[in-house]
């Protein structure tokens, strides 16, 4: 063990594992943040479809020779685009909709593999990323994500919160509900198909849903939700890199563990206190700062505002 230690700190004074924790943080805060409004707005599916359609941007921007984190977000805010699109057009459900859409992404990105000569691309990094080895222009675009996201939520924070609580009420208080909806899933596209790099198609909507889902149960109010989720990002991205450093494992799955220990520490922790609370049997007053109701209660909206099937 002493010698597995010593391994993780030489490692840490390398160039290649500095980014990587740094790229972790960044990528894990800003999914965090994003993704404390996602789990009320049930957007988890979308994170995930765009995960896995995310591929065929990677093969278009094989194809062409561009870099791949570039066209990776511009196909995110296409994707984005044209979910909303298609959902404004037609009487489908949204979960019907983001099936299409991304299973016929998937197949459309496995013939385009197949039909271009000579690649060499390591499947396993698509699938599951490779933040080692990530460099100092997709630092730079995490971290400029990451301030358009604070910047973003901080200065339509009311507006936000009432569309997470009540959509008729945020129409009522004269919100922009349309424009808002969309500016929100278009930065969602964004961080998910940037975290895309660090762990790959297949386990990125965890970088976003996880943490939040930590921090809920664990948060006594919204604020202290939203930040104590934005910490458990970067915190779990963090301790992930340490993890796949010391016992030589892939990053991006150690990362993803990572989160999933945190998850589960919750839920015992909650349950302890839940059970300490009972025996008290003394009535508890509402939280002053409530958190936005639950699917299926009041407010709280489906997926961009539509209705479930």
């Amino acid at each position: 063990m002493p010698e597995t230690w010593a391994r993780v700190v030489e490692l840490l004074q390398l160039p290649f594992m500095q980014r990587a924790l740094l790229g972790g943080v960044l990528t894990g805060v800003t999914g965090g943040l994003l993704g404390s409004f996602v789990i009320f707005r049930q957007l988890a599916f979308f994170s995930d479809a765009l995960g896995h359609s995310a591929l065929l941007g990677i093969v278009v921007g094989v194809a062409l020779g561009l870099n791949p984190t570039a066209v990776l977000m511009g196909f995110g805010v296409v994707f984005a685009l044209g979910v909303t699109f298609i959902l404004e057009r037609t009487q489908l459900s949204p979960d019907t909709v983001l099936n299409i859409i991304y299973s016929s992404s998937l197949a459309l990105a496995i013939l385009g593999l197949s039909l271009i000569p000579g690649y060499r691309g390591n499947l396993n990094q698509l699938l599951f990323g490779d933040i080692l080895g990530i460099g100092l222009p997709a630092l730079w675009m995490s971290g400029l994500l990451l301030l358009l996201a604070l910047g973003y939520i901080g200065l339509t924070l009311p507006a936000q919160m009432l569309l997470t609580l009540d959509e008729s009420l945020a129409r009522a208080r004269g919100v922009e509900v349309g424009w808002q909806r969309l500016a929100f899933v278009v930065l969602l596209a964004l961080v998910v198909a940037l975290s895309i790099r660090s762990v790959g198609v297949l386990l990125v909507s965890a970088f976003v849903v996880i943490p939040a889902s930590t921090a809920r149960l664990l948060g006594s109010s919204f604020t202290t939700y939203v930040l104590l989720a934005m910490a458990l990002g970067g915190l779990s991205a963090v301790l992930g890199i340490l993890l796949s450093a010391a016992f030589n494992l892939p990053s991006g799955p150690s990362i993803v563990a990572t989160q999933l220990l945190f998850f589960l520490l919750a839920m015992v922790l909650k349950g302890v206190w839940q059970l300490h609370a009972s025996s008290c049997r003394q009535p508890q007053k509402p939280s002053e700062t409530a958190f936005p109701p639950r699917p299926g209660q009041r407010g709280g909206g489906s997926f961009l505002g539509r209705p479930g099937p």
